[in-house]
């Protein structure tokens, strides 16, 4: 699938939602492409991974989604430059449903790669006509449905209600039936005519020149035996006359079994046939096979008859001889026929022993491939036989030479020889172009990932200072006095070394560092389990809060049960001045505080009110591989499973 599908699920997405929402289901898709590219090939399961995404995010079924991508395609077509093909593909919705089939041939320069579906069209009628849809892909048929009902409004002006009649799905294709119905005033029943002009009745043409005007077509009965077959045809494959078509061709569109009902019933689609056999090319260049011995053994014969003539005539003048190279020279050059290669250098390069061994395998062997026509099929009641009508589908001069044609084998009255040389005469240039692009897009995807790299870091060390939902508040513009808010009940926790000072007096700075850090480690791995945020460390105080910003019930319960695990997850950590274990205290206390950002420079987010300065009291007035708490903390852990003794009355300033 190319990148044009997901650039427009993207554009419909964030114009529908939101950016924040496209971000959100672009990482629950798990997608790694920062920004699609429209000519660029994606796998084609990416379209219904977003869509899965985007149903868990938004609320919304697969179906529904899928077919507002389909809509929305339709309705951004014009943005991507091909809203004029689809207006001129039919004059009303019934010429644009017939058309349908081929209307991925016409996009095949601009997206080469792609695997189009196939649409017949069954069943029509003055109100409605019947849909048949064949894919390699699984998960578009709500797609294709919205893409239709679309087109009619988009177009036409018309309303086509899309009903699915059946649909199967199989390992390699899906099989839907789609039933549009709408004012379908164009359809005309085709009856055969009864009266002709007078003197137009009979068309005498010879079967010479018909088959001159179309080198290409084949006539073959209800037995799908050809009897008939044009002459640029007879060129490439000389033994097809008397075979069945289907047992030497494949159809490759529509996607139908090929059979003569299957071919009759869909006259008015195009029609790919493959040839199972290869091209045998006539473009042979019979080159000599010279070992780079023989022109050694050549330089001896001539010396050896130039001395019986020339007795006088020395060794050294005839090594090097010019004369030897110009023999050589027109030797290969009348061994070889015209096969469009540099002969002459390719033998001065076998005489100098420069050329490699298999070139000259290469151009007596041109890869061989097999023949693929396009084309339409024609029904002669007369005959009471199908006429194909085709021409080979030729991109350049070197399929030419693979299949064995040639420009004048192609027809004269459609622009396939105008395509093939002007094609090849610009393909340089529009590769190098293409090349050039391809480059850049690879530098710009290196620059795009090294600045969301960065992106990443930065988050990281803004996230560090100020808790996530604050930041992204911020980043959309509120000023930091709006990011106050007052939280009438959360649970904040101080907890210390106990004798600190003591400890510093006999130990290095170094080691004080050293010591600090174990125990912050510790306590911020903690500090994510419990889901509680770290405000700050003071020295040896180390400060967390549950219920700001995020604000929750259960904040008491959280600063409780990391407490718990802060006291058991230290008793490894040693005081490095006396070798005994580390103590600390824990003083905790629920309340009211009012948080926000503080300042610009290291811009930090601070809690303020009494119940900051209470539970720092708690904490140093605690005792050592205890937590105490304060009555209001207590109040929250009623009917608890948590073991609490009164302390008594302390004096707390």
């Amino acid at each position: 699938m190319y990148g044009l599908y997901l650039e427009a699920v993207n554009d419909y997405i964030n114009e529908s939602y939101g950016e924040d929402v496209w971000r959100l289901i672009e990482a629950r898709a798990e997608i790694p492409h920062l920004k699609f590219v429209r000519h660029q090939m994606y796998n084609d399961n990416l379209i219904l991974r977003l869509a899965k995404a985007a149903g868990e995010v938004l609320g919304k079924t697969h179906d529904e989604l899928m077919y507002a991508f389909g809509v929305y395609m339709v309705k951004r077509i014009g943005n991507y430059g091909y809203e004029r093909i689809l207006k001129v593909l039919g004059r009303n919705v019934r010429d644009f449903i017939n058309e349908l089939d081929n209307l991925h041939e016409y996009f095949r320069f601009s997206f080469p790669k792609v695997q189009p579906p196939s649409f017949c069209v069954e069943e029509e009628c003055e109100t409605s006509l019947t849909l048949h849809y064949r894919s390699t892909r699984k998960g578009f048929t709500q797609f294709v449905k919205g893409q239709l009902s679309q087109v009619g409004r988009q177009f036409y002006n018309t309303d086509i209600e899309v009903e699915i009649l059946s649909k199967e799905e199989t390992e390699k294709m899906t099989y839907v039936v789609y039933k549009m119905n709408f004012d379908n005033a164009a359809f005309k029943h085709r009856m055969p005519q009864q009266k002709t002009a007078p003197g137009y009745e009979k068309l005498p043409m010879k079967r010479g020149i018909f088959f001159d005007m179309f080198p290409f077509s084949v006539i073959f009965r209800r037995d799908m035996t050809m009897y008939r077959i044009g002459d640029g045809l007879k060129e490439v494959f000389s033994d097809l006359q008397g075979k069945k078509v289907n047992e030497e061709f494949t159809l490759v569109r529509p996607m139908l079994e090929f059979s003569w009902d299957n071919i009759y019933f869909h006259l008015n689609n195009v029609f790919e046939l493959m040839s199972k056999a290869v091209v045998e090319s006539k473009q042979k260049v019979n080159i000599p096979k010279l070992s780079k011995e023989e022109p050694e053994e050549k330089e001896e014969n001539e010396k050896a008859k130039r001395e019986e003539e020339r007795d006088t005539m020395s060794v050294e003048e005839m090594k090097g001889s010019d004369q030897e190279y110009s023999s050589a020279l027109t030797q290969y050059n009348s061994s070889a026929n015209s096969g469009g290669e540099d002969i002459e250098l390719l033998a001065f390069q076998t005489v100098t022993g420069k050329c490699s061994e298999t070139i000259f395998e290469d151009l007596r062997e041109p890869p061989k491939k097999p023949l693929h026509l396009k084309g339409q099929m024609k029904y002669v009641p007369q005959w009471d036989s199908l006429i194909f009508l085709g021409t080979p589908i030729i991109e350049t001069v070197e399929d030419m030479i693979k299949m064995g044609v040639y420009v004048n084998d192609l027809n004269l009255h459609d622009s396939s020889r105008e395509l093939i040389l002007a094609g090849t005469q610009q393909s340089a240039e529009l590769q190098l172009a293409l090349d050039q692009e391809q480059q850049k897009y690879a530098q710009l995807q290196e620059i795009i990932k090294k600045l969301d790299e960065e992106k990443k870091r930065g988050d990281s060390l803004l996230y560090a200072m100020i808790p996530k939902a604050v930041a992204d508040r911020l980043r959309k513009g509120i000023t930091a006095l709006e990011t106050c808010q007052v939280f009438p009940d959360v649970t904040i926790l101080f907890s210390d070394v106990v004798k600190f000072n003591e400890i510093c007096i006999h130990i290095t700075p170094m080691q004080v560092v050293d010591m600090l850090n174990e125990i912050y480690i510790v306590f911020d791995t903690l500090s994510e389990k419990h889901n509680v945020y770290k405000v700050e460390t003071i020295r040896d105080a180390y400060m967390v809060v549950a219920g700001v910003p995020n604000k929750t019930t259960f904040h008491a319960h959280h600063i409780c049960d990391m407490a718990l695990d802060m006291l058991s997850s230290i008793d490894h950590l040693k005081d490095p001045s006396t070798g005994d274990n580390i103590q600390i205290r824990v003083g905790i206390h629920s309340g009211m505080v009012v948080a926000g950002v503080v300042g610009l420079k290291m811009p930090r987010y601070c809690l303020f009110g009494d119940t900051v300065n209470t539970a720092s009291r708690m904490e140093s007035n605690g005792v050592g591989m205890q937590i105490h708490i304060s009555q209001t903390t207590k109040d929250h852990l009623e009917h608890e499973p948590y073991i609490i003794e009164e302390r008594g009355k302390i004096f707390v300033k």
